[in-house]
């Protein structure tokens, strides 16, 4: 009997897998999704029930025709891709391509595993399933209304502000996101207040601190130094006498497991990895790393989830790790439950360590920097949930003196509980509103002298200190992930492409960690909640997440989701077309005057963003290239010798050269320009990898105005490549440079790759 043939996701997966099957099986890969909705039209047929218009994406009629030479003849195909919308919907497609071919005449499984290890696979090979049309609908719908909104939206922002910018059902409001809270900021208005703080000391040492928390009975928080002073002068010389001491013990319960954007804000917060980078790395402790002569084995569950229940099975030898390596003292009595968050998806379960005989230290060796880092916190986040409660005792010292109360706050670790392994790290925003000065009282390990009631303190010193409030901060990663998850927009799968996609868009830009919204992105995000405020809004966004998992239970219809969806949109839609400001034409206004006519220039935006244009354009065509000041102001560029010239000398007449900017790109030309007129290429600087060639690799624009870089002997040496080369050597494959990747393509990455097909060096930009 043949083989069967086992179908996964990812070229990864293929050895790891074949690893557990053996010959009984052949597996081959889709490589990613293999249909897809025409890339340069709408592809919906709105007339007919919002039908999709499928075609097989270009780059994959060979693994098409590979899956269908492998199946052929094949008695049983099992569909083994991810456990999850966008998986449903690949195994859906290649499920219909197999059917249309005449040679493949078996039967066609679905099989889902959360782990990839032997046990799973073979647990999911005898008992598969069908497919499942309910979450193919809403991995459908959810492309099919992304498409709706992106191909028609898009094509007015092209006609009334310039072309190539894009809107997004999710990412738009990704950007109102930060566009909101960069309007906050400058609204803010700051406030003062003060404190005052006590040193002080009883019968037994040591001294200790107090705060001033009320005053005649309210609250204290004072605006102004006179204020401060006058209540400090109404107590000076009271005595300081201990009201109340309070002795409790207090615990702090372990997190739960890993979800998707819980597991990405931690890596953020403690190992500054982007969204990402997160979801790559996650991906290959997924897959399979080689862990030892064996063979590639999967580190971790499944990494799209947004469940913390855990299995049976994963629990109790969880709950026998924790015996044997740390105690009785340490092990709660009944496995810890996790509350189901809303609308999670709970046919997953939580990101955890597939074996914890794999533990972080003795695999170290065969993992990368950052799958070591990755690894060691889903292990250790994953022992620490079942393990029992943090315990402190905590002092609550009241102290009166005159009209003004103070209070004293300690605690001590009793138990160390589960954070002998684990805590989780702590968001910088959290106390933004004007009480960051105030004590973690939760987090701080402090120990108070024993004082008793009644007692009289000595004041060592008081200190009063003034404090302004804080505007609320601009997002990092970790907070607006968390404010799209709270805000239940996209799904744990979308997190990182969100964050990466208004970033790529220009939309927004990251600045020491934080998100700014972009020119462009204010004035899109402005343009979009005039014209469509529903789109735009976080709750109808969030909703339409909601409708989307009824379809995948089964519990809405998706024809008539689209249906209520579009009639309203397309009214919007027809609006927007004729009222929304034409910014192309109009131009902002602006007071420099032009150097050619003397009328006003005004700001216009172009294929390469904003520049300065004359008023009277087309009469006078003068232009200008600007930057804006701290203050906002325009800031004219002004030719600059020094920023401008090159080492290069001109072949005719040895002048320097400058580097200049033209309709196919830079391009190096005579400082005497127009007494002479000699221009040559832009060199990278990186000698053409080509044996005996010589040449160097320059940079060029194709007729579609996209940078490349090729030879400098073009046609007699036609090497040319995407990707900008920078002059290092590959410390893998030594070869002569490599290739910056600024944005992802296809399956690379953004950052720093080799350019050799057999070489697979990467790392970070």
């Amino acid at each position: 009997m043949e083989k069967a043939l086992v179908i996964v996701e990812s070229p990864a997966k293929v050895r790891t897998i074949k690893r557990y099957l053996g010959d009984n099986f052949s597996i081959e890969s889709s490589v990613g999704h293999i249909r897809d909705l025409p890339p340069n039209r709408l592809g919906v047929d709105i007339e007919s029930d919002f039908a999709p218009e499928y075609q097989v994406i270009s780059e994959k009629k060979k693994v098409i025709q590979n899956l269908k030479k492998a199946a052929s003849g094949k008695s049983d195909v099992y569909l083994a891709l991810d456990p999850d919308r966008e998986g449903e919907a690949i195994a859906w497609h290649i499920a219909q391509e197999l059917k249309r071919s005449r040679k493949f005449k078996g039967q066609i499984h679905r099989i889902l595993f959360h782990e990839i290890t032997k046990r799973a696979i073979e647990e999911s090979l005898k008992h598969p399933r069908e497919l499942n049309e309910n979450r193919f609908d809403a991995q459908q719908t959810r492309r099919i209304l992304d498409r709706l909104v992106g191909y028609q939206i898009s094509p007015i922002l092209w006609d009334k502000v310039k072309r190539g910018l894009s809107a997004g059902r999710v990412q738009s409001v990704a950007v109102r996101l930060v566009v909101d809270r960069e309007q906050e900021i400058r609204k803010f208005q700051k406030e003062e207040f003060w404190s005052v703080s006590a040193q002080l000391e009883g019968a037994n040492p040591p001294p200790f601190m107090a705060k001033l928390n009320r005053y005649k009975g309210e609250k204290f928080r004072p605006n102004s130094e006179e204020d401060t002073m006058a209540i400090l002068k109404s107590i000076e010389g009271k005595p300081f006498l201990v009201d109340q001491v309070q002795k409790k013990e207090r615990k702090r319960n372990p997190t739960a497991p890993f979800i998707t954007s819980k597991l990405q804000q931690e890596a953020a917060r403690k190992l500054n990895f982007t969204a990402r980078r997160t979801m790559r790395v996650a991906q290959q402790l997924y897959e399979g790393i080689e862990v030892g002569s064996d063979g590639p084995v999967g580190l971790i569950t499944y990494m799209r989830t947004d469940s913390t229940r855990l299995s049976k099975d994963a629990v109790e030898g969880l709950r026998a790790y924790i015996l044997d390596h740390y105690g009785q003292e340490y092990l709660p009595e009944k496995p810890k439950e996790y509350a189901k968050k809303k609308g999670a998806q709970d046919a997953h379960e939580a990101i955890r360590p597939t074996s914890l005989d794999m533990h972080p230290e003795e695999v170290k060796e065969h993992l990368s920097r950052e799958q070591y880092l990755l690894y060691s916190l889903v292990w250790k986040r994953f022992v620490a949930c079942q393990m029992k409660p943090a315990i402190y005792d905590q002092t609550v010292i009241d102290m009166s003196h005159g009209d003004a109360s103070f209070r004293a706050t300690g605690q001590i670790m009793r138990f160390d509980g589960f954070s002998r392994v684990y805590t989780e790290g702590r968001d910088e925003e959290q106390n933004q509103k004007g009480d960051s000065n105030q004590e973690d009282d939760e987090r701080k390990d402090a120990r108070l002298p024993s004082v008793s009631e009644g007692e009289e303190l000595k004041l060592l010193q008081i200190t009063p200190q003034q404090h302004f409030t804080q505007p609320p901060p601009r997002f990092r990663e970790s907070s607006l992930v968390k404010e799209l998850e709270e805000k239940g927009i996209g799904r744990p799968s979308t997190y990182a492409t969100i964050l990466s996609v208004i970033q790529d868009k220009g939309y927004v830009e990251k600045r020491e960690g934080r998100f700014y919204p972009t020119e462009l992105g204010e004035l899109i995000t402005g343009l979009l909640v005039q014209h469509f405020p529903s789109i735009l809004d976080v709750e109808f966004t969030a909703r339409m997440e909601s409708d989307l998992d009824l379809i995948e239970e089964g519990e809405r219809d998706w024809v008539q989701l689209l249906k209520d969806f579009y009639s309203p949109f397309e009214e919007t839609l027809s609006r927007a077309k004729v009222e929304m400001r034409n910014i192309k034409k109009e131009g902002q206004e602006t007071d420099i005057v032009c150097d050619a006519c003397n009328n006003l220039m005004v700001i216009k935006w172009g294929r390469n963003g904003q520049f300065l244009a004359c008023s009277t354009y087309p009469e006078c065509k003068n232009t200008k290239d600007f930057t804006r000041a701290e203050n906002g102001d325009i800031v004219i560029k002004v030719f600059d010798p020094a920023e401008e010239c090159t080492d290069e000398t001109c072949a005719e007449c040895e002048s320097p050269m400058i580097v200049k900017k033209g309709r196919f790109g830079r391009f190096l030309a005579c400082s005497t320009y127009p007494d002479c007129k000699y221009t040559k290429a832009f060199s990278v600087g990186v000698a053409c990898p080509r044996d005996e060639c010589g040449g160097d690799l320059v940079e060029k624009r194709s007729r579609k105005g996209k940078v490349f870089y090729s030879c400098s002997n073009y046609p007699d040496c036609d090497y040319a490549l995407w990707n900008r080369p920078i002059k290092e050597e590959c410390p893998n494959c030594k070869h002569p440079f490599l290739t910056v990747v600024e944005k992802r393509r296809k399956n690379l990455p953004a950052g720093i790759h080799c350019p050799s097909e057999e070489c697979d060096y990467y790392r970070e930009p």
